[in-house]
């Protein structure tokens, strides 16, 4: 009988303790739903800025062709400028150049015209077959030809059509100086420049203002001008003797963004960037070199 009690007690006792611990355990234990992350708040997305577009600068049709055109055998420092019209002529539009540029590339003693075809530029001889024929490379800045001995030909726009702006036609021509009242002052001065294309005055990693002499290959010195730190503007010292420089003819410069912009009178413009001890040179390369020397 005491035996039946005690077990009867023993049985109560795990009862109640199984009463209170369950309770306990289901507080313990999280609800499935509680595990669950909750969802990530939606990622905002910034539209990023469009990319400024850089002016035109290679033809689209025949009538942006004429103009003035640097031509120059790639890894050397054989070049010529010339100039392209539409005057019709035995071979297609005529095309001049100095007499000395057959001397220099002599890819050019069969050269008698050119002509613009389906997007792409081309150097004809008398019988108008092609001498040279251009393609865009992918700058959008210059073409590329290759003649039948494996040679490379860069052709770069100085002042072309394509260049210039849609009321070129209508903006009033520079009268030419008075030569009874010279302008006192050595240096080609350049018009005002606006202030947002004026360069920045702490600009230290920039090009410091100043004379500057223009390399080319294996010739040095061969142009020098003037960059002036106060107004941005740009002047050719007299005795250049580099006609590419001279038909570009920069007016105004600037730096941003670790580049120094040289723009030319009609508006379209080439890029530097440093190269050290002071030199900047063209970017992207193409044509014949071009690096600005910075002279104590």
């Amino acid at each position: 009988m005491r035996q039946a009690q005690a077990a009867l007690l023993t049985a109560s006792a795990l009862i109640a303790t199984a009463a209170i611990v369950r309770p306990a355990a289901a507080q313990d234990v999280p609800d499935a739903t509680d595990l669950a992350a909750p969802p990530p708040p939606a990622a905002e997305t910034l539209a990023a800025p469009p990319a400024p577009t850089a002016p035109p600068s290679l033809p689209e049709k025949l009538g942006q062709v004429p103009g003035t055109w640097d031509l120059s055998r790639d890894g050397t420092n054989r070049r010529c400028v010339m100039t392209l019209v539409l005057d019709s002529g035995e071979a297609g539009q005529r095309l001049r150049f100095p007499a000395g540029c057959r001397r220099a590339l002599p890819v050019l003693k069969g050269v008698a015209g050119w002509l613009f075809v389906d997007g792409a530029l081309r150097l004809v001889d008398r019988n108008v077959r092609p001498v040279l024929e251009f393609a865009r490379r992918p700058d959008q800045r210059s073409l590329v030809a290759q003649a039948e001995g494996g040679e490379r030909y860069s052709l770069v726009p100085l002042d072309i059509v394509a260049m210039r702006p849609a009321d070129a036609a209508a903006a009033p021509e520079i009268a030419p100086a008075d030569p009874a009242n010279p302008d006192p002052s050595p240096l080609r001065t350049a018009a005002r420049v606006p202030a947002e294309l004026q360069p920045a005055a702490t600009a230290s990693a920039g090009p410091a203002p100043g004379l500057y002499a223009l390399d080319r290959f294996q010739q040095r010195d061969t142009c020098r001008i003037n960059l002036d730190g106060s107004g941005g503007g740009v002047h050719i010292v007299p005795g250049c003797h580099d006609s590419g420089l001279e038909v570009f003819d920069p007016v105004r410069w600037r730096y941003t963004n670790g580049r120094m912009t040289l723009t030319a009178k009609r508006g379209h413009s080439i890029d530097l960037v440093p190269s050290g001890d002071g030199r900047w040179r063209r970017d992207p390369e193409v044509g014949t070199t071009f690096v600005l020397r910075r002279v104590d």
